[in-house]
């Protein structure tokens, strides 16, 4: 038989699994799902389009999902913003209702999917459910969808939870990240110096993943930042509050100012200021409408750079979770071969981003407009600057090993975003979010285990993988800072004082998932020339390898580079110990 005889067959098998098949005597494409009787499409290998004897993994063009509701599954609602991280979501789903032929009913579930932009909003729906499946158990289960390193103030619902008997509990399943959309737009000339972004203010909804990227472009620039929405502080970057990202961006449209107090040095000098919305920190489709309404701001920096930051985490209330195992590892299974089919096939993700239209509900924004931003763009915005628009990516399978690392030498990363961003809001906001809820009290990885144990063996349809090449030097820089890393004198090894340091700096640089890093060495001026190049040398490079050995997956051949400067760049006067002290450092550059 001709290869293309083979692939036709396997294409018409797979057809037929996909609606409802029991048997099938080639293992390599199917796991039964024994609850469900349900079926997890895999891949096969074609030839390559190349040629050659290498192949690629191709998941086959499985039968779009029906339009009619689905009669039958366990109930259950999904609440989501309006979001094209979540496309993956909505092919699995087949439509705002769980349709026939869809794969949500081929593993016995009955979704409804609503739109849903405030988190509050979520946050009380989850309590109310809680309480309505303590009365009534049979009650449908709700998941709402949020910013991956939004949930650390998300989590501030525990409290309300545990009072209704339950807690906050993650699936173990992302749908897909945010790859550009959610963004701070900016004035130009803030991406060739950051520092022009003092005594500016930036609106944006508060303590969530928005003002999250914002805060991580400024922390990593050494920017100071002013916390309190209520005061302008000249020496700092300011924020403007808004209800959501829609009106963040109406805030900088409108350019409506807003009185502030006047704060020099944290002590009020009694003089009253106007401020208005200098930039913007929000996604689509708040940046297609400062681009198309007003114009004047590029994208400053994005989920595109910061790549790991933002993935769509679903949470549920332990309540619902702990009793329905078989529906969570469906939810996945759904979801795994929705990804696949979007990430694939132009005609699974058209489809997908139609559903999406159906479920946002907003009349001017078809199936195309979607499908659009989901891919992402470049267009000039109503002053001809260019601008980049848009951006998600859909997850896979194996896109969610990497991301809770269960991937070979993988790490957690989604433990790292948590973390990263959980310390950040309860610094700068003690009051609102004195503490978040550890990862490990709400994140099981036992369904995507199970369903990883049913790939054992099997061909699967790959991550997306960052590469990097190794002689290629950063062309745009997006921060630059320098990190108080400890060193025994002389020599370079670490000091006890610098594990916590490190560990900073390996959740800050797996955010930044997309950037070359840069390691650059600094010394005093004491001694003897030569050996301080040496060791500024030697000590960038045990940063390096520290981050290495760590991670080889977050920290892949070619993403690090090592500089030695000796003591050739100091950044004060070598003539004091506190100005000695400050020269020996270790400089981190990120950039594309």
């Amino acid at each position: 038989m001709t290869t293309r005889g083979k692939i036709l067959i396997a294409i018409l098998v797979l057809a037929g699994l996909y609606f409802g098949i029991n048997k099938l005597t080639s293992s390599n494409l199917l796991f039964k799902k024994a609850a469900t009787e349900s079926v997890l499409l895999s891949s096969i290998e074609l030839p390559a389009a190349t040629g050659g004897s290498g192949v690629n993994t191709v998941v086959p063009l499985a039968p779009l999902p029906g339009t009619a509701p689905a009669d039958k599954g366990t109930p259950v609602t999904w609440e989501v913003m309006a979001w094209n991280a979540q496309i993956a979501g909505m092919l699995a789903n087949g439509g705002p209702r769980t349709t026939t032929g869809s794969a949500m009913a081929a593993n016995g579930l009955n979704m409804q999917i609503v739109r849903q932009d405030d988190v509050s909003k979520m946050q009380a729906d989850l309590v109310k459910n809680a309480a309505d499946l303590s009365a009534n158990p049979a009650t449908p289960g709700l998941i709402v969808s949020i910013m991956g390193d939004g949930l650390p103030g998300f989590s501030a619902v525990q409290a309300e939870l545990k009072k209704a008997g339950t807690q906050l509990q993650i699936i173990p399943y992302s749908p897909g990240k945010s790859f550009g959309e959610d963004k701070v737009m900016g004035p130009k000339e803030w991406i060739d110096n950051p520092k022009a972004a003092l005594g500016k203010t930036i609106a944006c909804y508060l303590r969530d993943g928005d003002q999250n990227i914002a805060l991580k472009w400024c922390s990593d620039n050494g920017l100071k930042v002013n916390p309190d929405e209520t005061t302008y502080d000249p020496q700092a970057v300011n924020f403007m509050s808004a209800s959501d990202f829609l009106a963040a961006s109406e805030k900088y449209i409108l350019g409506k100012p807003e009185s502030r107090d006047k704060i020099v040095d944290g002590k009020n000098t009694g003089v009253k200021v106007d401020v208005v919305a200098d930039a913007v920190a929000t996604w689509t489709p708040g940046d297609v409408n400062i681009a198309k309404q007003k114009g004047g701001l590029v994208s400053i920096v994005s989920t595109k750079e910061y790549s790991n930051q933002m993935p769509n985490i679903m949470v549920t209330t332990k309540r619902w979770y702990d009793a329905h195992p078989k529906e969570v590892e469906g939810l996945i299974l759904a979801h795994a071969v929705a990804g696949d089919q979007v990430k694939s096939h132009p005609e699974a993700l058209s489809r997908a981003a139609d559903i999406s239209a159906d479920v946002y509900g907003d009349k001017d924004k078809d199936g195309a407009y979607w499908l659009k931003y989901y891919k992402g763009v470049s267009e000039a915005d109503r002053n001809g600057n260019v601008v980049e628009l848009g951006g998600s990516k859909a997850f896979n399978f194996s896109d969610n090993l990497n991301l809770f690392g269960l991937n070979e030498g993988g790490t957690n990363i989604y433990a790292s975003v948590y973390k990263a961003f959980g310390d950040v809001q309860t610094k700068l906001y003690p009051k609102e979010l004195p503490n978040y809820v550890p990862l490990d009290d709400m994140l099981d990885l036992t369904p995507l285990r199970n369903v990883q144990a049913r790939y054992k063996g099997k061909t699967v349809a790959p991550a997306d993988q960052q590469k990097f090449a190794a002689g290629d030097e950063i062309r745009r820089n997006v921060s630059e800072r320098a990190w108080n890393i400890e060193f025994n004198s002389g020599q370079s090894t670490f000091t006890p004082a610098a594990q916590k340091e490190l560990n900073a700096l390996f959740d800050d640089l797996v955010v930044a998932g997309s950037l070359k890093v840069a390691v650059h060495g600094h010394t005093d001026n004491t001694g003897d020339p030569q050996a301080n190049q040496q060791l500024s040398e030697d000590r960038a490079m045990a940063v390096r390898q520290w981050l290495e050995r760590k991670s080889s997956s977050a920290f892949p051949d070619g993403r690090i580079q090592v500089y030695a400067h000796g003591a050739t760049e100091p950044v004060a006067p070598n003539t004091t110990p506190a100005g000695k002290a400050k020269n020996r450092r270790v400089e981190i550059v990120l950039g594309s």
